[in-house]
């Protein structure tokens, strides 16, 4: 007996040791890195098109030159990539087909202009981008920018028709009359990822843009049967909390009307501003109180999706030690981008409030 309580005590002071030491402190691995440090900038976008009909996208203009100045080397976008699209297509059984027809364009025009379905797109991409030159030529843009429309891709063939001259927007290289007239009505779109990220991109002469939304993740399976008391409650939640967003909403509406586009992207960035709204819609969804837990598995599929979004932002520059990262999303998504991509090695997030400040 007395063996057997010394081996017990012995274990059980090992395992006491063993609980007691510090967990690794991931924050500091990266202290004596040799090498540059990335600079990743989240901007906090308002959905342009949920803006009114009076919106003018020349308001942009204030908050594309300070994004400008920031000089990103990379620029990633809340829009689902061609290959996961391709992913989502493939298995309707998975991926309601509905939501993937909302979420992707489906280039079958782009396919007939092209002969390319996405998968072969996404190759031919990649191959011509392997081998870009430094001053392409129209043909080249043209020809690109078909590929990255078969590809699923409008954003990035947004930025290279902007940096075609007029003279040499026109059919050609793969873009038939029709691939034309798609470009010129993304160019129109209100679209913070034609708007701001494409045109942005194309001022700097960037080759694309990253997708990196991701809707896999928050694919959650909910009975059809529960699908209304999902939606009740999750609703619930965030009537609950309409008076403390109402200021919010109120201060966005007045610097909307004022086509003041540079201080609502300032205002929206702000961290009180994030706080309450983080607050109102997933701290509200926590304190749900329905048998199913339909609130925590709202913020379960959220923070899965955000888990994945951070993640395709972290391979867009993993081949780009020290790269300058623009990451245009949703303003509901920054404080998590800004704490899961502030953990990353070699990551310093940039104070976008000082990217934006007034001059």
């Amino acid at each position: 007996m007395r063996k057997t309580l010394t081996t017990l005590a012995l274990s059980l002071g090992l395992a006491l040791t063993s609980a007691a030491q510090a967990q690794p402190d991931l924050s500091k691995l990266d202290k004596d890195m040799a090498g540059p440090r990335a600079q990743v900038l989240v901007l906090g976008s308002m959905h342009l098109s949920q803006l009114p009909e009076s919106f003018d996208p020349a308001s942009l203009e204030p908050v594309l030159e300070r994004l400008a100045a920031f000089k990103p080397d990379i620029i990633t976008i809340e829009s689902i990539s061609g290959e996961d699209c391709d992913l989502m297509a493939r298995h309707p059984t998975v991926y309601d087909p509905e939501s993937t027809a909302r979420f992707c364009s489906h280039p079958v025009e782009a396919h007939a202009a092209t002969g390319l379905d996405v998968p072969a797109a996404i190759a031919e991409v990649n191959k011509t981008l392997a081998d870009w030159p430094a001053d392409p030529t129209p043909a080249q843009r043209r020809h690109l920018a078909a590929m990255f429309l078969a590809a699923d891709d409008d954003a990035s063939a947004l930025t290279q028709w902007l940096q075609l001259a007029d003279t040499e927007r026109r059919a050609g290289d793969g873009l038939d009359a029709t691939l034309v007239a798609r470009l010129g009505d993304l160019a129109t779109r209100d679209n913070e990822s034609y708007q701001i990220a494409a045109r942005l991109a194309a001022r700097l002469g960037l080759p694309r843009v990253f997708a990196v939304d991701d809707h896999t993740g928050d694919n959650l399976q909910v009975p059809d049967a529960e699908i209304p008391a999902f939606g009740k409650a999750i609703r619930a939640a965030w009537d609950s909390a309409a008076a403390q967003k109402q200021p919010l909403r109120d201060r966005e509406k007045k610097l909307t009307e004022r086509g003041d586009m540079l201080g609502l992207y300032r205002y929206i960035n702000r961290p009180d501003v994030r706080s309450i709204q983080s607050d109102g819609d997933f701290g509200a969804a926590l304190r749900e109180t329905s048998s199913q837990h339909y609130g925590q598995r709202y913020v379960a599929g959220w923070e899965t999706r955000n888990l994945r979004m951070v993640a395709n932002i972290r391979a867009a520059f993993r081949d780009r030690p020290g790269a300058r990262v623009l990451s245009i999303v949703g303003a509901s998504h920054k404080p998590w981008f800004d704490s899961l991509l502030g953990q990353m090695q070699g990551v310093d997030i940039v104070d976008v409030e000082q990217v934006l400040k007034a001059e």
